[in-house]
């Protein structure tokens, strides 16, 4: 059995970069809402209390089980999460008259958490409340010149004011490290052939000798879910590709090739009459999400039905868990992913997320250890509701149809230029604007495309693409030209926060 770190998530923004930088230190981190009864952490090798938005006076201020601190595992809290220790063991927590926010230098004491670091180090700060009395039995391993209690320990029980996880604490990576196999003892045993076998005893435990369906859509979370769930299940699922008539140009025929080509015998279903009616004259993206995901989730149930399946298996990423709140921590709802906050509470099927605690990452180091075809894998992601939040506003077809074209020629610039595989995700955005332009001596009043191009381990932070001047002008000028009804195009400088990746 694979070893696991258990965070406990209180909504801090920061709660998936812990995961992430265990997981890169070959320890299975798991994040868990910090409500998760006692009984599925007691395995664990240690638990970490997260950050968070509320201060522990607040009326509704979350509190993990007390019982946490008798199963005798290590314990490590981050900010929000060293205040709740220091409440839960007697100290006191105030507001602090100078809030700490940004790169601190932190003198860290002699400890088996501090090893090897430089005195003094520096760390990052973001909170407002700081603890103000020590605990009793607690002593203070760390400070810095706003915090007197800026590490603080007890037994095995450790709090951090700081955040270790983020890249400006500059030897955050040292802390986890110590943390992990100085404290909690582990032996390292996460790898990506790890990923393999949780994935697949996932699929066996949920679904067992049942039949299934399963949501494909061509992209690496499906296509690796479905591999996986052919190899275990055989002939008793069926991988089900829905065309909603969002799709980009030339996908439908892609679908069926490459679905072939993997031996997996994927389901086309016509379903555009269905989707494009269900979304005449909406405009509101969380409406547009949530309609696709009952229609979604309807057509899986009338295909389930007729092959005598209960479950349906979703390449759902922790990501999309984290934006849509699902049932992880007290984190704000961003936006409703189609595969998870937008399926309808009657659904007639159990759901199997095999890929549901890991990141696009993650996922595409499964897909080279089972032999999914590089141009698979590395394909940029593709969201669940289509071109339909890449539509800002009405969906219509001739706003399809101008949309496919412009990121038609978008996508296939970039892989003619080489710079594709650069590129975590590129895509074309229809913006409901006209405007006036000139072509062949002549006024026009044409519609405007917006561009997006990021770079990104995870999708969860995201940074925009530095494109040469003379590449995003061949690309601008395609655009413009080929395409009839546009005559601007603008690129999206924003990052992700205070952004998202997509539009909508």
């Amino acid at each position: 059995m694979t070893e696991q770190v258990t965070i406990l998530d209180f909504g801090s923004q920061y709660t998936h970069l812990i995961a992430r930088r265990m997981r890169e230190l070959g320890v299975r981190a798991v994040v868990q809402p910090y409500s998760i009864p006692l009984k599925e952490i007691s395995d664990s090798k240690g638990v970490v209390i997260s950050g968070g938005p509320q201060s522990v006076y607040d009326k509704d201020a979350p509190f993990p089980d007390p019982g946490i601190f008798d199963l005798n595992l290590p314990i490590l809290g981050i900010c929000y999460g060293l205040q709740v220790i220091g409440k839960m063991f007697g100290g006191k927590v105030a507001h602090s008259s100078a809030r700490e926010y940004g790169k601190m230098a932190f003198e860290p004491e002699d400890e088996p958490l501090f090893r090897a670091l430089s005195h003094p180090t520096t760390v990052w700060m973001s909170h407002g409340d700081r603890l103000t009395e020590l605990p009793p039995d607690f002593r203070v391993i760390g400070r810095t010149e706003n915090s007197e209690f800026a590490a603080i320990r007890y037994k095995n029980i450790y709090g951090l004011q700081f955040h270790p996880e983020v890249t400006h604490t500059l030897e955050g990576r040292k802390i986890l490290k110590n943390f992990l196999y100085s404290i909690c003892k582990v032996k390292g045993d996460w790898n990506p052939s790890s990923f393999v076998r949780i994935a697949r005893s996932e699929i066996v435990s949920k679904c067992g000798a049942n039949r299934a369906v399963l949501a494909y859509s061509g992209g690496v979370d499906s296509t690796v879910c479905s591999v996986i769930a052919n190899e275990v299940l055989g002939d008793k699922f069926t991988p089900i590709f829905v065309d909603t008539g969002l799709m980009r140009k030339g996908e439908v025929d892609e679908i069926r090739e490459t679905s072939k080509e993997l031996g997996l015998g994927v389901k086309v279903i016509d379903a555009r009459k269905r989707f494009l009616n269900a979304l005449k004259m909406i405009s509101d993206p969380e409406e547009k999400r949530i309609i696709i995901g009952r229609e979604f989730i309807r057509v899986f149930e009338k295909e389930a039905e007729k092959q005598n399946a209960e479950y349906l298996i979703q390449g759902t990423l922790y990501p999309d868990r984290i934006e849509s709140v699902s049932d992880v921590g007290p984190s704000h709802l961003i936006k409703t992913h189609h595969n998870v906050g937008a399926i309808p509470e009657d659904i007639g099927l159990e759901l199997v997320e095999p890929l549901k605690d890991f990141f696009k990452d993650e996922v595409r180091k499964i897909a080279k250890i089972i032999n999914i075809p590089k141009r698979i894998y590395k394909r940029h992601p593709f969201p669940g509701p289509g071109l339909a939040v890449r539509i800002l506003g009405e969906i219509t077809k001739e706003r399809l149809e101008i949309l496919r074209e412009a990121d038609y020629i978008y996508v296939e610039t970039l892989k003619k230029l080489g710079i594709y595989d650069s590129i975590w995700q590129a895509f074309s955005v229809f913006i409901p604007v006209r405007t006036v332009g000139v072509m062949g001596d002549q006024r026009t009043y044409g519609n405007l495309i917006g561009l997006r191009a990021v770079e990104s381990e995870d999708g969860m932070t995201a940074d925009w693409y530095h494109f040469k001047k003379e590449d995003l002008d061949l690309i601008t000028r395609r655009i413009m030209n080929e395409v009839e009804g546009v005559n601007r195009v603008v690129y999206d400088v924003s990052s992700k926060p205070p952004s998202t990746i997509e539009w909508e």
